[in-house]
């Protein structure tokens, strides 16, 4: 009899997998963030595999800034209703509206930020006590230094120097009244991994991972899209290009890439040849040296 043997992405999912399982066991009332990105998805796609026949157990949430590309609103919509699963979407704009949050003004301006907030008023008006996000270590250096387990205390806050060791995959979820945790099931994946596994695995994605013509204009070295709340600089122009999203979030922040990838083989060998990293283009992280450790120290996804 030949030796079974499992690649690397089904080691991975069985990580993964086991992750969530941890996660349901362990937590009273788990959510499952949900952004509309391939992560999120792929991470969905592992919940339902880790609970199959039955639905996943917890619900997904999605923080939306009111500044999404359209295409990923419906994209999520369409989703929920094939899968039957529930989405809690909670806005920013409620946030502004409470003024809770004052809405930033200029060129430059952007909603992400304020997603913290939102995200920490929904976990504590929800009861949440664990909340799954997409993060992989090989993204950018802050999400590099978390656990698989990232605890949070009661203000939402995140400590880096002083996190639970890891040791043979035992997960420590013991926590205070008030506190939560962050999990993050496909911390190990490579971007490469996952675009890997989505083609393994024949997973739809949003029309915006995929060459499309759009109008775009370039700002600070990155493509930037068009849309009815940007302002252009002086000297910056609109043109129709061949562009697609190599990660998605806020219009405002999400740089786009000169392609012409239009299926997964074909963004694979792409990425394969890149030397520009994943949230290269994106425009939140380049705020300051330490953007986005600063942001999740506040509570960040």
């Amino acid at each position: 009899m030949d030796k079974y043997q499992i690649n690397h992405l089904r080691e991975l999912e069985a990580e993964s997998i086991f992750v969530i399982r941890e996660v349901a066991a362990q937590f009273e009332n788990p959510v499952m963030l949900f952004s509309g990105g391939k992560d999120s998805i792929v991470m969905f796609h592992l919940a339902r595999k880790a609970f199959w026949p039955a639905k996943v157990p917890f619900p997904l949430m999605h923080i939306d800034t009111g500044h999404n590309f359209p295409e990923t609103i419906e994209y999520r919509d369409n989703l929920m209703e094939k899968t039957g699963a529930r989405c809690i979407v909670k806005y920013v704009q409620d946030t502004i509206d409470q003024g809770k949050a004052v809405e930033e003004t200029g060129i430059n301006a952007s909603r992400n930020k304020m997603q913290t907030i939102t995200l920490l008023d929904a976990i504590e008006q929800e009861k949440f006590d664990a909340a799954m996000g997409g993060g992989r270590r090989d993204e950018e250096k802050a999400r590099a230094k978390e656990r698989f387990f990232s605890h949070r205390d009661e203000f939402g806050q995140w400590d880096p120097k002083n996190q639970r060791p890891e040791l043979w995959n035992l997960f420590n979820a013991k926590k205070n009244m008030g506190e939560h945790f962050r999990v993050f099931p496909i911390s190990n994946w490579t971007e490469m991994d996952v675009w890997q596994y989505i083609y393994m695995e024949e997973i739809e994605l949003p029309s915006l991972y995929f060459t499309h013509k759009r109008e775009v204009f370039q700002r600070d070295g990155v493509w930037m899209a068009k849309a009815p709340f940007m302002q252009l600089k002086e000297g910056e122009k609109l043109e129709m290009r061949d562009v697609r999203c190599r990660t998605i979030g806020d219009v405002t922040c999400t740089g786009v890439t000169l392609s012409t990838a239009n299926n997964i083989q074909d963004i694979i060998q792409e990425v394969a040849a890149t030397r520009v990293t994943e949230r290269g283009g994106r425009a939140d992280d380049k705020r300051s040296e330490s953007a986005m450790e600063d942001r999740k120290r506040e509570g960040y996804f």
